[in-house]
C-alpha cells in the first residue's frame, strides 16, 4: 500500500446513504468478536480525560488483520455545545492501515456511534431478550434512543412505544419516528411509568452532570430485557439483584477501569463470551436480563470497517 494523497472522508449525509441495515451492523459485530477469539482482531480499554468543567473525552482503539484496518475513535462531550448550535457529543473515527500505518478514511464519529451502540444492543438482544417482544421503553429520548428504535423494530414485532425524556424536541421526535415505522407512542410522566409492562427497554440518559437515579429494575416485567447504554446512571444500583443476568460489553475493559458499571458478583459474562456461547443469555422466558455497556471499540472497527468496505466498493462501480 503507498500513500493515498487524497484520505476519503465518510460525512453522516455519506454513511446514512450506503444502505446499511441492521442485520448488517449485528453480522459485522459478531465476525469482529469471532476474529478476537481467533487472534486476528485486537481492542484496548477506552482512555478518557474528565476536565473539572464538565467535559467528556474519551478515546478508543480497535484493529484487525483480516482486514487490515485500525481504528481510532475520539469523542468529546460538551455540555455548552447546544448553546453554539452544535451537538452535544461530537467524534471522529480515523482509519489507517494496522500493517503498514498509512492513512486510510476519516470518517463521522457521530454516525458511528450512534448506529454501533445500537449495533452492540441488538447483538446482546439476539441472545437475551424474548423473540416476540412488541413494546419498548426509551429512558431518554435523543439520538441514541432514535438510533435504537430504528434497529430494534428492524428485528422485532414492534407495537408501541413508551418514552420519558427532559426535552420536548427529541420526545417528538422519537414518536414521530414511531409514527412513521407504524408503532404507537405513550409519552410518561415518570420513570416509574415508563418501565412498567414492557418487553424491552433502552436507558440513554445524556451525562451532562449528576444525576439522582430513579429506576428501579424491581419495576421491570418477567421477561424484560434492558440495554443501559448511559453507564447505569440513572438506575438504582442496589435494584440490580433483580436481573437474572447481566451482561457487559467487555472484561478487560470494565478491570482496567476505576469506576465499575456492576458490582462484579452480578456480571454473568461480557459480550464476547455471550456470542461464542460461553453462557446462555436467557435461561427461561420468564428471566429479566440487562446489556450494562459503556461502549466497546470492537463494535467502532467493525461499523467503520462495513461502512469503508460499502463506500469502497459503490465508488469503485462508478
Amino acid at each position: 500500500m503507498t500513500a493515498n494523497p487524497t484520505i476519503p472522508y465518510l460525512s453522516q449525509d455519506v454513511l446514512a446513504g450506503l444502505g446499511i441495515t441492521t442485520s448488517e451492523v449485528v453480522d459485522v459485530i459478531e465476525a469482529f468478536i469471532i476474529g478476537k477469539s481467533k487472534g486476528t482482531v485486537w481492542s484496548a480499554p477506552k482512555a478518557v480525560i474528565l476536565p473539572p468543567d464538565g467535559r467528556y473525552m474519551m478515546a478508543a482503539l480497535a484493529a484487525s488483520d483480516d482486514p487490515n484496518l485500525l481504528a481510532v475513535k475520539t469523542v468529546v462531550l460538551n455540555p455548552r455545545n447546544p448553546d453554539r448550535g452544535l451537538p452535544q457529543i461530537n467524534g471522529l473515527v480515523t482509519m489507517l492501515d494496522s500493517e503498514t500505518g498509512l492513512p486510510v478514511a476519516i470518517v463521522d464519529g457521530n454516525w458511528i456511534t450512534a448506529v454501533r451502540t445500537a449495533g452492540l444492543s441488538a447483538v446482546a438482544a439476539k441472545y437475551m431478550a424474548n423473540r416476540n417482544s412488541s413494546v419498548m421503553a426509551f429512558v431518554g429520548c435523543g439520538v441514541q434512543a432514535r438510533s435504537h428504535l430504528q434497529a430494534f423494530s428492524d428485528l422485532y414485532p414492534l407495537k408501541k412505544i413508551k418514552v420519558f425524556g427532559r426535552g420536548r424536541t427529541n420526545i417528538d421526535e422519537l414518536c414521530q419516528l414511531a409514527d412513521d415505522l407504524g408503532l404507537s407512542s405513550e409519552v410518561c410522566e415518570t420513570g416509574e411509568e415508563t418501565l412498567k409492562n414492557v418487553d424491552l427497554v433502552v436507558s440513554s440518559v445524556t451525562l451532562t452532570g449528576p444525576v439522582d437515579p430513579f429506576l428501579d429494575a424491581n419495576l421491570l416485567a418477567p421477561g424484560c430485557f434492558v440495554a443501559v447504554t448511559d453507564l447505569g446512571v440513572p438506575w438504582h444500583k442496589d435494584s440490580f439483584p433483580a436481573f437474572n443476568l447481566i451482561t457487559i460489553d467487555d472484561r478487560d475493559q470494565e478491570a482496567a477501569l476505576p469506576h465499575k458499571l456492576v458490582k462484579p458478583e452480578l456480571i454473568t459474562g461480557d459480550l464476547s463470551e455471550l456470542v461464542l456461547g460461553t453462557f446462555n443469555g436467557r435461561n427461561q422466558a420468564e428471566d429479566r436480563t440487562a446489556f450494562i455497556f459503556r461502549g466497546h471499540a470492537l463494535g467502532d472497527l467493525a461499523l467503520a470497517t462495513l461502512a469503508f468496505r460499502r463506500f469502497s466498493d459503490i465508488n469503485r462501480t462508478c
